[in-house]
């Protein structure tokens, strides 16, 4: 197949991950890539093989020969990004979330149908091998029918101030990774949301109106249930873990460490640290670009689409909702 083309607009900590890992395939010609300021980028960018750097995201926009945008840039951007790409024809890998907006999100949805291009949502926890285990052993009826779904997320720190003030919030930033993988794994729409939060870790969190310990009830069309719950910072490191309870049994996944290694003495036992959320799934993000890629060359529709980022927008404003109001928030009934 032919070569395709990428431009990737955002040269942060994700955006240069991306750089990092689609600049290895053999199929993809990595042009350009776009950053507000070209000063800390340029260095890096020659290094890896990048041609050339610009500080106009329009200058990769309307580029004729970039084929497909990777949007990595602060959140509050995407949509008008995924806009205007999308009216040229560019197919578009966007990093959560599509938009802060439910409205605003269906509008952009329309736009990509209409324009006929590719849309895929970085959820990239889809790609991890052992999520897809348990999400195949799911499907195959190891566990029966699925009854609750537990999932946890706890960061080693918290994001720093600047980060904060345009993440959307725990639940649009945090939260909804898991509210994907838990449509992703029980296969059902989320009907109901309750969620409360609270603040104990980080004033400055607070004081931006966001909360940065959470926990949230969901429960699925399929009459499933789940529990989820999140924290600004676990001292120990990235927490990820998932438990699928079913009729005939249990699915479980646990932390990666760095090493297996176990120490044991007459003081107890010792084992490695866990693995940072980014070494964690390093083979995800290469497995989700290139998942994305073969859908660009092949037409064939993307894992992740648009409306899986919907619904997990949807989610994640229902339980921001729920958390102001202190009540049970019904999808089909919810309104921005």
């Amino acid at each position: 197949m032919r070569k395709v083309t990428i431009g990737i607009i955002g040269a942060g900590r994700i955006g240069r991950l991306h750089a990092n890992n689609i600049i290895n395939f053999s199929d993809v010609r990595l042009k350009t890539i776009s950053d507000l300021s070209n000063e800390h980028v340029t260095d890096w960018a020659k290094g890896i093989g990048i041609e050339q750097v610009v500080t106009n995201n329009e200058e990769i926009i309307n580029d004729e020969e970039i084929d497909a945008i990777f949007v990595c840039s602060p959140s509050d951007t995407h949509a008008n990004i995924i806009l205007a790409a999308a009216r040229k024809g560019k197919h578009i890998f966007c990093e959560k979330p599509i938009s802060f907006s439910i409205k605003e999100t269906k509008e952009v949805l329309d736009v990509v149908e209409s324009a006929g291009v590719q849309l895929q949502v970085g959820f990239n926890r889809r790609f991890d091998r052992n999520f897809l285990r348990i999400r195949e052993s799911i499907k195959k009826g190891v566990i029966g029918t699925p009854q609750i779904i537990k999932i946890t997320t706890r960061d080693p720190k918290p994001p720093p101030l600047e980060y904060v003030k345009q993440s959307g919030g725990l639940f649009y930033d945090m939260s909804i990774h898991d509210f994907d993988m838990a449509r992703f794994l029980i296969n059902s729409e989320v009907v109901q949301v309750y969620s409360i939060g609270t603040n104990l870790i980080e004033p400055y969190i607070e004081e931006e109106g966001d909360v940065d310990t959470a926990i949230i009830s969901i429960k699925f069309a399929n009459g499933a249930i789940g529990v989820i719950d999140n924290s600004r910072k676990a001292v120990y490191g990235s927490d990820q873990r998932v438990e699928v309870f079913g009729e005939k049994g249990c699915l479980t996944c646990e932390n990666e460490r760095l090493t297996t290694v176990e120490f044991i003495n007459n003081k107890g036992a010792y084992q490695d640290k866990l693995k940072h959320f980014f070494e964690r799934y390093k083979d995800a993000f290469i497995a989700e670009a290139r998942s994305f890629i073969d859908s660009v060359q092949t037409g064939d529709p993307v894992v992740c689409n648009g409306n899986d980022g919907l619904q997990a927008g949807l989610i994640a404003s229902a339980a921001q909702q729920s958390h102001l109001e202190g009540c049970l928030i019904k999808i089909n009934q919810f309104k921005e």
